[in-house]
């Protein structure tokens, strides 16, 4: 499901487009909308926060919620008020035009690149060393 996509700017913004109501969606809703929104993957955010992938899994899944720390990061990182992560109140992600939809894929394809090409550095820089 593409959220960003479907986003219009009203109070209820991103959930309202899919059929979660601001007393229907809950955090781990919102905090998957936010997300997918700012074009991150749960093992993005989960590394950018320090946490296990699992633990950002839960958060979605409305298994657990984050601490109050962790809280404050996320709104940073996702670019949503905070009290609309938590609450709903307020403006959610706000949609990408197209160009900036593509720049941002287009940087998600050059780090995956950059790792390969490092992961593949790294394999011949062992090869030369063991001889």
């Amino acid at each position: 499901m593409d959220y960003a996509a479907a986003q219009r700017a009203t109070s209820e913004g991103i959930m309202g487009e899919q059929g979660f109501g601001e007393d229907k969606a809950t955090l781990g809703d919102r905090l998957t909308a936010a997300r997918e929104s700012a074009g991150l993957s749960v093992e993005d955010l989960a590394a950018g926060l320090g946490v296990r992938l699992e633990t950002m899994q839960g958060w979605e899944a409305d298994q657990a919620e984050p601490r109050a720390v962790l809280l404050g990061r996320l709104s940073g990182m996702l670019g949503v008020p905070l009290v609309w992560l938590l609450t709903g109140q307020g403006q959610g992600p706000q949609a990408e035009d197209g160009s900036a939809h593509a720049t941002r894929n287009e940087l998600r394809e050059l780090r995956r690149l950059l790792a390969e090409a490092a992961s593949r550095v790294d394999r011949l820089e062992e090869l030369l060393a063991n001889g």
